[in-house]
């Protein structure tokens, strides 16, 4: 086994590690589960610890010279080490322990290869930096995205650091909105995934740089390969002066939605 990870090229390793974790993600589903307490009401399970065990397995077994930042583990490996793994091993843990399936499992490679798996579809979405597409059944597909669903997701969890300027929730009360669009609110990076592959036309979350962000890597290497617009909440390219994320299936809808964030500012 450690062998056949060897040869994995990048896109490889990131598919197979994401499908490793979503595999005990899926395994673990329903059980009575150990929780964890990180402070401010956020919780890890039993189920996001193994999970990233799991992960980190098939990344030292494929890539042991790299460095992992694991949202549970944090950092580890080699401090001097040239590439960097970043890895949400479940995605939406209020959901999942609550029995609600919305949840996902990130791997990213730092300005690389990128991983998303759904560990209930069976569905793995990846992407070599260049383009993007997604597993099902052994089957392999070009993401498309496209916005003709007008479904728009938008991230109510906190922090709010762009309030007053901007507030997710007064996007979704504004009228030029309600009449465009209709809201998703969710709370996982799955949503950034639906996004790339044509299920949601646009995706808003408030935040700082989320562009090395464990949770959000993946999903914007996804999006970003499959040719969606993404900039943070001002419109600004991602960086380290960031303000969170939109994302959208193309340049109208990017468009339409920044009108919306400015002219409720």
């Amino acid at each position: 086994m450690i062998d056949s990870y060897a040869g994995l090229d990048d896109t490889g390793v990131a598919m197979a590690a994401a499908r490793a974790g979503a595999d005990v993600v899926r395994t673990m589903y329903g059980k009575r589960l150990t929780r964890i307490d990180k402070g401010a009401g956020d919780f890890a399970t039993a189920a996001d610890v193994e999970a990233e065990k799991t992960i980190l397995g098939v990344l030292r077994a494929a890539r042991p010279d790299d460095a992992v930042l694991g949202e549970e583990g944090g950092q580890q490996g080699a401090a001097e080490a040239v590439r960097q793994w970043l890895v949400d091993p479940l995605c939406g843990t209020l959901n999942y322990a609550v029995g609600n399936m919305t949840v996902a499992v990130n791997v990213a490679l730092r300005d690389g290869a990128a991983a998303v798996a759904d560990p209930f579809s069976g569905e793995v979405f990846f992407t070599d930096g260049a383009t993007a597409g997604v597993r099902h059944d052994g089957s392999d597909a070009r993401l498309a995205p496209t916005s003709a669903t007008q479904l728009v997701d938008v991230n109510l969890d906190p922090p709010f650091p762009s309030a007053p300027g901007f507030r997710a929730v007064d996007l979704l009360a504004h009228p030029g909105f309600v009449e465009r669009f209709r809201p998703r609110v969710v709370s996982t990076t799955l949503a950034l995934t639906w996004v790339a592959a044509g299920k949601r036309a646009a995706y808003v979350t408030d935040g700082g740089d989320l562009s090395g962000s464990v949770h959000f890597a993946a999903g914007i290497a996804l999006c970003r390969a499959a040719g969606c617009v993404v900039t943070g909440v001002d419109g600004a390219p991602l960086g380290p002066a960031g303000r969170g994320l939109v994302v959208a299936a193309d340049a109208e809808t990017h468009g339409v939605l920044m009108s919306l964030i400015r002219s409720g500012s």
